[in-house]
């Protein structure tokens, strides 16, 4: 009988940061908090569960007030919970109540917003992967159910194991569900009143995607092949996700004004009732606000998740390259980070006189003339009389340009992070005559900008010199900008794309990282305040993202709603999109996860987990190391592991397997009191934080990555790990090799590892120790296991933020 793999994903729709205060008269103001309590007790009925929340509102709230005014959401399935109305000073009382374990104000959280699957074939070096399966479900900002991509051609029956829904809604009903779209959920509120966010009822009342990213995301995982995709001609090929065979089941949490967090654990809630398999989740908490582990609904809910064996994948974040943007990394989650793929897409400028064509790269149709014809002119060359700044002309700022001096031309524009957006930009230069627009864009290389008929492009600060070199060397300079080409096999490829957000992480990072970076001249008011919150939190060191995929652009299915999906002029809407952000990456990750579920049904997240991690890619197309965009060897604070390799994940050698009782003493370690982490999980009775709990002690997770925290070099510091061996050959023997950075001793023992028929798991201890004189910073390594067939790579990084000096 074929296992049916479920993806749930959770590829949300765009959500706007709505930083909410508490009124101060007194915490009176009302406004949605989440009650969070654990697991259900074994014996607990749906109604003795309502009953409970019942008893526990009436006990904070005003007599004679009926509880169901007050209450949003609850949380029934899978978890024990609620969301409510509630004063600040309610909220606080009810924090106080046995049994629970966190109330926080409903958050809301952001998006993370054919070619690819080929290329990460390509650049591996083993066989192809064909895996004959079944898959699928996913909570997001809905799905385009009449997209190619998800019809049921050829499929089986749903299998009766599956109990979920097809929820009916504006536009969307019960027969757009099939035997691939398999379920469809969303979860708007009758009352919005009292919420921090505003969904107006087209936005969540309904499983229909009107922005794109849940078709997008959706499509990239599990989408069937569809040949002669492409948007509007580039990109052309055969567009299809990671597991084709696999089912999908929507669950759409989010509005236009945001993702609120109930929500987010509502859909939880169900999809783990529902039986999905793999829970693909694209957005994550706002980097300037992260939330603890007790009061992050995704890590709330994907511990409940992968506690029944559910495997939960997500988006590190676009907050890169800062360090410490990673979000999305408690360590029961597989944290997905995004790299680029062999695809560029070129628009070039051609200059007037001798002068070379200047490379750029952008989408756009231009119907320019390809012949250098149009008059061209610099940004602050085109200042008005009313702006005194040439700086803010040469960005080419709203309100900074003399609409007479650009009219019929086209502009080279200066650009920076600071500034508003470059298509906003030449959305306001098209309105004020220009005919084309050519933006300076260092950052965003490699990252195609979409600008659909208008003619714009972008470059580089070296190709901008040669443009202003030219601009200076005639009176009437000209020139024309060609329409997008596609340019296949690009080198190098993969690099970590600009956007994808870096480790370590701000849960569990060392706080003297960030007190480094404030100590500049010039502060990143983002790095001021995380420094404030750093403060506040314990600091260990965790190696994050775990891994990276394709996430620039990408090709997938796209929604048909006309607010969504203008065309060019003459054009009908594409049915695909080119796009890019880690919400991209993180579906290309659960489509694998899914391949691997579906070949090894019993394998757990962890070993799942594991398979990718260890079997990653850390080179290139050119055979060299992975590097970031801006030409630096990628560390694993940039891809983790390195990048998925999806034709070696099905043959990882060895695991790294992790319990519910670890993840447990993880909490422990990281500060958490016994009897809160109780009411969490249905545990064995008796448990019992270990007395050595400690913050040193994390880096004993048996984690398929080491990190060493805080390290002074005085003594030793020792980490344990168990493998088990999956190779198929019972009697095996694995030899260890170690790559360790100068200046610190790495040293593994046992250096062999003996596997037989009766010994399928065994252990061994790293030992990491300083022989330099001084030894501050990170360093990295890694640790790698091979029988001659397998080879199990660990990453490590050692933060020693002290000066060690050693006899």
């Amino acid at each position: 009988m074929s296992r049916i793999a479920v993806i749930s994903g959770l590829s949300l729709l765009l959500c706007l940061l709505l930083l909410v205060g508490v009124d101060g008269q007194k915490g009176k103001k009302r406004e949605v908090y989440v009650v969070y309590m654990g697991a259900i007790p074994s014996q607990a009925s749906e109604n003795t569960l309502k009953e409970n929340h019942i008893q526990l509102l009436s006990s904070i709230l005003p007599r004679g007030e009926p509880i169901e005014k007050y209450v949003i959401r609850r949380y029934k399935h899978s978890f024990s919970g609620f969301a409510a109305r509630l004063s600040k000073n309610e909220a606080n009382a009810i924090g106080k109540k046995p049994g629970v374990i966190s109330v926080f104000v409903d958050p809301i959280y952001q998006l993370h917003t054919t070619r690819s699957w080929d290329f990460l074939q390509e650049t591996s070096t083993e066989t192809d992967l064909n895996p004959a399966i079944d898959a699928g479900s996913s909570p997001t900002s809905g799905i385009w159910p009449e997209s190619e991509s998800f019809r049921d051609n050829g499929m089986g029956p749903i299998p009766s194991r599956w109990k979920g829904t097809c929820m009916k809604g504006n536009d969307f009903n019960s027969s757009n569900c099939n035997k691939k779209i398999i379920g469809a959920r969303h979860y708007d509120i009758d009352d919005d009143e009292s919420s921090s966010l505003t969904a107006s009822p087209t936005d969540l009342s309904s499983p229909r995607d009107d922005l794109g990213h849940g078709t997008h995301t959706s499509s990239t995982a599990a989408g069937n092949p569809v040949k002669e995709a492409s948007f509007y001609g580039l990109a052309d090929g055969t567009a299809k996700g990671g597991s084709i065979s696999s089912r999908i089941a929507m669950y759409k949490v989010c509005g236009i004004d945001g993702c609120p967090g109930s929500a987010i654990l509502s859909a939880f809630d169900d999809a783990i009732a529902d039986g999905v398999d793999l829970l693909s989740i694209s957005i994550g908490a706002p980097i300037l606000s992260p939330p603890d582990f007790s009061t992050d609904p995704i890590a709330i809910g994907a511990f409940h998740a992968v506690e029944k064996g559910i495997i939960v994948v997500c988006s590190a974040g676009n907050d890169g390259p800062d360090a410490q943007s990673v979000v999305n990394t408690a360590p029961w989650i597989l944290t997905v980070g995004a790299t680029t793929i062999d695809r560029y897409f070129e628009s070039d400028i051609v200059l007037g006189g001798n002068y070379k064509a200047v490379k750029g790269d952008a989408i756009n149709f231009s119907n320019l003339k390809k012949s250098a014809t149009y008059p061209l002119i610099y940004g602050a060359s085109a200042r008005s009389n009313s702006s005194s700044d040439d700086a803010d002309a040469s960005h080419c700022n709203l309100d900074s340009l003399d609409g007479k001096k650009i009219k019929g031309k086209i502009v080279l524009c200066k650009h920076s992070t600071a500034d508003y957006s470059t298509i906003a930009k030449a959305d306001d230069l098209k309105t004020m005559g220009a005919v084309g627009a050519i933006f300076v864009n260092d950052l965003e290389k490699l990252v195609a900008t979409t600008y659909m008929d208008f003619p714009a492009t972008e470059v580089t600060s070296e190709g901008s010199d040669q443009i202003l070199k030219y601009i200076n060397s005639t009176k009437k300079p000209i020139a024309t900008i060609l329409p997008t080409i596609t340019v296949p096999k690009y080198k190098p490829a993969p690099q970590v794309a600009y956007f994808s957000s870096r480790g370590p992480s701000l849960q569990t990072s060392n706080i003297l990282k960030a007190r480094k970076l404030l100590g500049k001249k010039k502060q990143n008011f983002k790095f001021q305040v995380i420094f404030s919150l750093l403060k506040l939190m314990l600091v260990f060191l965790e190696l994050q993202p775990d891994i990276t995929a394709p996430g620039v652009n990408i090709l997938a299915s796209w929604t048909q709603n006309e607010d969504s999906n203008v065309a060019p002029p003459g054009q009908k809407p594409s049915h695909f999109k080119l796009d890019y952000g880690t919400s991209m990456a993180c579906p290309h990750v659960a489509g694998i996860a899914a391949i691997i579920k579906s070949w090894n049904p019993t394998w757990s997240p962890a070993a799942i987990r594991s398979a990718i991690m260890t079997t990653a890619m850390q080179t290139n197309n050119d055979k060299a190391r992975v590097t970031t965009d801006s030409g630096s060897a990628a560390t694993p604070y940039d891809y983790g592991a390195g990048v998925i390799n999806p034709t070696r994940v099905l043959q990882p050698g060895l695991v790294y397997e992790i319990e519910t009782n670890d993840y447990l003493q993880f909490l422990c370690n990281y500060g958490y009191k016994a009897d809160i982490i109780k009411n969490m999980t249905v545990v064995p009775n008796g448990f019992k934080c270990s007395k050595k709990s400690s913050k040193d002690l994390i880096s004993n997770l048996n984690y398929p990555s080491i990190a060493i925290s805080d390290f002074k070099g005085k003594e030793r510091r020792i980490v344990n790990r168990v493998v088990k061996n999956v190779g198929g050959a019972e009697a095996t023997t694995y030899a260890v090799s170690v790559e360790s950075p100068l200046g610190l001793n790495v040293e593994v023992l046992p250096d062999k590892l003996q596997f037989s028929k009766s010994v399928t798991k065994l252990s061994y201890r790293v030992s990491f120790s300083a022989s330099s004189s001084q030894l501050i910073g990170d360093f990295f390594g890694s640790i790698t296991w091979s029988d001659g067939t397998h080879k199990v790579r660990s990453p490590f990084v050692v933060n020693s933020p002290f000066v060690v000096k050693t006899s």
